[in-house]
């Protein structure tokens, strides 16, 4: 009876869902949201491919899921550094373990849904990773929310993370304008676990899950050390509802975005991303002002993309699915609720915003391309990356309280 009674305790304290009442749907977001995205998907296949219309549905599928789970990096780092809380960086080596499963056939054998040849980010480790991963790291504990976190709470009606998103655009423009400056640091070539290690990827894939096993059993120990607070479990309802009106266990969204991230490499040729878009945006937006971007060396490669619809961009559509799957979530839970934004907080959005859009462009991509579809892809950036965020996340608790923004106690009931 007692070790029942246990049991059931620690059951309570690590589900991330609790069954409660739900706010009422909002029926007219819905209606609008969905007649949106299918709009969209219509325009996106009769002016591109269909291609680009499935990556959009993929899109959206990723802004479901990550807003019925409230799936965090930016958070998860933070209840790591300042308290302990574990469960959050588990559920990512759980949705990395998935993920690096499926990419280590997808790219070991070549398979692709649509012809595209199948290819990991796998890019170099140097002064400018480290630098622009551990500002990102900075940035995303200002900003409130990583590059999907700002999509899908932008899309989940979070006022704030508009101008995050803002200054997201801007410090990716300017990360590219100087980023043939970046490129003349010291760096290593490009390292492949798998490929420049001989390992293969079926080694590579055995060494990896090593380092997800090692991961995860020193947050056990950690977690039993420190007996932080846990996280605060979201209402979800029961049946079938579960599916569109309450949260997702976090340790299934993991699941989900890792199967996600390998179709997307199987349908378009690469991984998730989400950052370049924002480069995209604001560099043909300042171009209708007579600025030559197209002359800058990010571009000086491959201008096409100034001249072309964004409707062309793979990454562009799936982050407009992202949002709008995130609005229809939010809309079905009743949560699509903006607020007024604090002077602090909006400061501390778009300073986050830049940092973030500036170290996404030197470190090769952001939580998305460079931590999640690095590390999936056995690219050795990946994990300096992840270190250098959680270093950079450090430093940001410090910055937090000056912007009139918490950060978790350990004397916390729930963090």
């Amino acid at each position: 009876m007692q070790q029942q009674t246990v049991q059931q305790t620690v059951e309570e304290n690590t589900r991330s869902t609790i069954v409660a009442p739900l706010d009422p749907v909002q029926k007219p977001f819905v209606w609008i949201g969905a007649i949106l995205a299918l709009l969209l998907f219509i325009t996106i296949v009769s002016v591109t491919t269909f291609t680009q219309g499935v990556l959009f549905l993929i899109g959206l599928a990723f802004g479901l899921v990550l807003l019925h789970a409230r799936f965090g990096f930016t958070s998860a780092f933070r209840r790591l550094i300042s308290v302990g809380n574990v469960q959050g960086l588990q559920a990512h080596m759980l949705m990395l373990a998935v993920a690096t499963t499926l990419f280590a056939i997808i790219l070991g054998t070549g398979f692709s849904f649509t012809g595209n040849a199948p290819q990991g980010y796998v890019f170099p480790v140097g002064i400018s990773v480290v630098f622009g991963s551990f500002i990102f790291g900075i940035g995303m504990q200002l900003g409130s929310g990583c590059a999907s976190g700002t999509l899908y709470t932008v899309g989940g009606g979070k006022s704030s993370m508009i101008l995050t998103l803002l200054g997201f655009i801007g410090g990716s423009v300017l990360g590219a304008y100087h980023i043939g400056f970046w490129r003349e640091t010291p760096t290593l070539p490009a390292i492949s676990l798998a490929e420049s290690t001989g390992f293969g990827y079926f080694g590579g894939w055995i060494l990896q899950l090593a380092i997800f096993l090692g991961i995860y059993g020193i947050t056990v120990k950690l977690a039993r050390m420190k007996n932080p607070p846990k996280m605060a479990p979201l209402k979800t309802t029961t049946g079938l509802k579960k599916l569109w009106r309450g949260a997702w266990p976090l340790l299934l969204a993991a699941v989900i975005l890792g199967v996600l991230n390998a179709i997307t490499l199987a349908v378009r040729g690469n991984p998730w991303g989400i950052t370049s878009a924002f480069a995209l945006w604001g560099s043909k937006f300042i171009q209708m002002f007579g600025v030559d971007v197209a002359s800058w060396t990010y571009w000086s490669s491959d201008p096409a993309p100034l001249n072309q619809t964004v409707l062309a961009d793979s990454t562009s559509v799936m982050n407009f699915g992202i949002i709008l799957g995130a609005f229809i979530a939010a809309s079905f839970q009743g949560n699509f609720k903006p607020g007024k934004i604090k002077p602090g907080i909006g400061a501390a959005s778009i300073i986050g915003g830049v940092l973030m859009g500036y170290g996404a462009r030197l470190a090769f991509g952001c939580n998305i391309g460079a931590y999640f579809g690095g590390i999936a892809s056995f690219s050795l950036h990946g994990w300096v990356w992840m270190i250098m965020a959680l270093a950079g996340t450090y430093l940001a608790l410090f910055l937090r309280p000056m912007f009139g923004m918490k950060n978790p106690n350990p004397k916390d009931s729930i963090c």
